[in-house]
């Protein structure tokens, strides 16, 4: 029980936005290079239940340095696998289109795992994978709290409330796709980011043995408030910048 609310209490999230004067302060967020991502695009993914503005942090750090950041359209992340992963290829596709050229994927937690399913669906699409505490060894791996919620909307879903997800999200020929798929082979370069302080996601789950895995001391749901983040992040998309200038020049 002490062990639970311990987690509860670390992942809270007034705690998290709490650390935004830290993040401000720190010279990965003062030191920029406007230039630095060359107009790359990246669409930003949130986690489940998180909602669009929870990537707010990412967004203003990219726009800074010269990427050009985009809404994913999926919402709080809550409803059918399927339906999101339409939602993300789509606008994948229009923010690639915009951009004239690949985009890279940002996502937290099941946004991430919902962008390597795209990346590896739609390779032509994407620059590069970035996937934050995204538990894609087993997405049902998660802090029986956070399935609690998953099996009460699952619940409501089968009791008429559009919008939600579904049983075959959780078992089921859907979910058996999606596990198989989630397992593919990455043709491109990707990275995620994991935390033994997670108390969301068990940082074992993260480990994708076809990205470049980085530990930081984060929270779950203070990652995308944590300058470690950012400092991991800012070199590795800048090579993926200069390579797609290198591709398109």
């Amino acid at each position: 029980m002490f062990d639970g609310l311990r987690s509860a209490t670390r992942e809270s999230v007034v705690r998290a936005v709490w650390d935004v004067p830290r993040l401000l302060r720190h010279p990965v967020w003062r030191s920029v290079e406007p230039h630095q991502g060359n107009g790359l695009g990246v669409v930003l993914v949130p986690g489940f239940g998180a909602g669009e503005a929870s990537l707010s942090p990412a967004s203003w750090w990219l726009h800074a340095r010269g990427y050009r950041p985009a809404r994913s359209g999926v919402g709080f992340t809550v409803g059918c696998t399927t339906e999101l992963l339409t939602k993300l290829v789509h606008s994948t596709e229009k923010h690639a289109e915009l951009t004239g050229r690949r985009v890279v994927l940002l996502g937290q937690s099941r946004g991430g795992w919902l962008a390597r399913l795209v990346a590896a669906r739609r390779p032509d699409l994407v620059q590069g994978l970035v996937m934050l505490a995204s538990p894609v060894l087993d997405p049902l791996g998660a802090h029986p709290s956070v399935l609690r919620v998953a099996r009460l909307l699952a619940r409501l879903a089968a009791a008429g409330v559009p919008g939600l997800l579904d049983d075959d999200c959780l078992s089921g020929p859907c979910f058996d796709e999606h596990i198989k798929a989630l397992a593919e082979p990455l043709q491109v370069p990707a990275i995620s980011i994991f935390s033994r302080l997670d108390g969301v996601v068990p940082w074992e789950l993260c480990q994708d043995p076809y990205a470049e895995c980085v530990e930081v001391s984060s929270t779950h749901t203070g990652m995308g408030f944590d300058p470690h983040v950012y400092e991991v992040l800012g070199p590795r998309l800048a090579a993926w910048a200069r390579r797609d200038a290198g591709v398109n020049a």
